[in-house]
């Protein structure tokens, strides 16, 4: 039997180093795509161990997608991924155009091109709840689109335009939506490993609105593994939520952090000012992919921050020299 082939675009992001490795460990041959070149092995684990079943292109979504293209052909996957996307919401306010140019335009440009492959079985799409707003209660997967900044009204229009594709000439996509996704060797900018650095290096870290406000957490293993089941068995067209039913403030999770690490809240924390058009709570509902298929997080919330502890524990001395703060890239 072949061994399934899976193109993954976004290949050194967050979710993108995660999914690879539960893809490989699970048979499949993989070729990532990425722009920017794969950087400290901290962050992905696999060049740790070298597999000869992944292979990596770093190509540019605004810049080389005739290449990316011909590395898919000559590929031949069933599968395309897409993890690729401006993601910071907060900094979208600053250069929106950058944002509607890699998830709205170069998506629209990519997405028609595959959907010229005979061979492409399926292509599943990493959307955002960004794009349902500021809700109340459990989002389903039909709430209505409601964005509220420049990363959400890209990712919604990429959302629209895929959706027009697959109704109209029947392009095989289907979407996931997370809760806020965290683990080992997550970007140090994100909370909780940007906690965890500044509570073990004596710096105050910033808490924006004083974290009222309130996120699912869901680990990174559960997420891989939900994501390729509904690539292999997910209905075309459809959106699939992954997420906790557990949902906590963000002040709730860094206090949480603080009690773990041994340091006082009150002394490591200071309170800032709100992000522009921050949402307040999207608490997605997962009665879908667990009725369809079978899909039940495993890890929890405890768990998933003891290990993101021991991997910055074990790795500190490099982090120290990298930097805490997202940096922008066109």
């Amino acid at each position: 039997m072949n061994a399934e082939r899976i193109a993954v675009i976004g290949s050194n992001s967050f979710t993108g180093v995660h999914f690879i490795n539960h893809c490989l460990d699970q048979g499949a041959e993989v070729l990532g795509i990425n722009r920017s070149a794969e950087g400290s092995p901290i962050f992905l684990p696999h060049k740790n161990n070298p597999n000869p079943h992944y292979r990596f292109a770093q190509l540019d979504l605004n810049q080389d997608m005739d290449q990316i293209l011909t590395e898919i052909t000559d590929f031949q996957p069933e599968f395309v991924v897409n993890f690729a996307a401006q993601g910071m919401v907060g900094q979208s306010w600053q250069a929106p155009l950058d944002w509607f140019n890699t998830n709205t335009l170069a998506m629209v440009d990519l997405h028609d091109r595959l959907r010229q492959l005979k061979f492409l079985k399926r292509f599943l799409h990493s959307s955002t709840p960004e794009v349902y707003g500021s809700c109340s209660g459990l989002v389903p997967e039909t709430a209505p689109f409601q964005p509220s900044t420049p990363y959400a009204v890209s990712k919604t229009a990429c959302d629209m335009s895929l959706l027009t594709f697959h109704k109209v000439y029947g392009f095989p996509v289907v979407f996931t939506r997370s809760a806020n996704v965290f683990g080992p060797a997550q970007q140090l900018f994100r909370i909780i490993p940007r906690s965890i650095v500044y509570f073990l290096t004596g710096r105050k870290l910033g808490l924006h609105g004083g974290g009222h406000s309130v996120r699912s957490f869901i680990h990174i293993s559960d997420v891989a593994r939900g994501t390729l089941d509904i690539l292999r068995n997910g209905r075309n067209g459809e959106v699939y939520h992954l997420a906790t039913e557990r949902t906590i403030s963000i002040r709730g999770l860094v206090e949480l952090i603080a009690q773990k690490l041994n340091v006082r809240f009150e002394d490591c924390v200071d309170i800032v000012g709100d992000r522009l058009g921050k949402d307040s709570a999207y608490l997605l509902d997962t009665a879908k992919v667990k009725n369809e298929l079978g899909w039940t997080p495993v890890c929890t919330l405890e768990d998933g921050i003891d290990e993101c502890i021991d991997w910055v524990k074990q790795n500190l001395e490099t982090i120290k020299n990298l930097p805490l703060d997202y940096i922008h890239k066109k």
